[in-house]
């Protein structure tokens, strides 16, 4: 215990990165996300078949090798960003296609009614998706976009493999000093489980409030 008590600086800076992180990458992984739903849903078939190809690349490569890829293979191309940076980039298009995946099962809850109605009134495509389908989607997806965001909270710690000093990274600094796994890795084990519970009880909760009476 006296390991997390003289390292505490360093171990909360560790986690103000995997939350910085986080909230970043589910900001953008949210938008990017929603953009490739619509274009997975689009009349446009170029859009349609680029939007499938691209859930169908990232749900099939390793968040790994995506990471290893960026940070070691970009800068060879003249590419070149901060570590914490470029892992915010990959997590971002690595969990918008999960987010978009959600998204689709949600669309698919929408009556096709409503979409014939919303058509029948003059909505153009856009209005329909914006106005109608998108809104009810996002509704009936709370639980899993939650889940989605756990899973993109654990995937913060593979950030450490490649040289982002976030929480793992940073416990793992400590104890090659302290030499005390137990208590140090059980703490951050109970930080993530922590961090995760909030997640998933507040997606519950939002579930509750926005849940579509039919």
């Amino acid at each position: 215990m006296s390991a997390l008590v003289e390292n505490w600086p360093a171990l909360l800076a560790g986690l103000g990165t995997t939350l910085l992180v986080l909230v970043t990458s589910a900001v953008g992984a949210l938008v990017l996300g929603t953009l490739v739903v619509v274009a997975r849903v689009s009349p446009v078939p170029v859009l349609r078949a680029a939007a499938f190809g691209y859930v169908q690349v990232l749900v099939n490569v390793p968040l790994l090798a995506l990471l290893l890829l960026a940070v070691f293979a970009l800068p060879d191309a003249g590419l070149l960003a901060p570590l914490t940076l470029t892992a915010i980039i990959v997590l971002t298009v690595y969990e918008a296609a999960y987010v978009a995946e959600a998204l689709r099962s949600g669309i698919n809850t929408v009556p096709r009614g409503q979409v014939e109605a919303s058509r029948a009134l003059g909505f153009t495509l856009s209005q329909t998706l914006r106005l109608v389908v998108v809104p009810q989607a996002a509704r009936a997806v709370v639980q899993p976009l939650g889940n989605v965001l756990i899973a993109l909270l654990m995937n913060t710690a593979l950030a450490a493999t490649v040289g982002v000093v976030e929480l793992t990274s940073a416990v793992n600094k400590v104890n090659l000093v302290q030499a005390e796994p137990i208590p140090i890795f059980g703490a951050a084990g109970l930080v993530y489980m922590a961090l995760a519970l909030v997640i998933g009880l507040g997606a519950g909760r939002i579930e509750k409030r926005v849940a579509i009476r039919r």
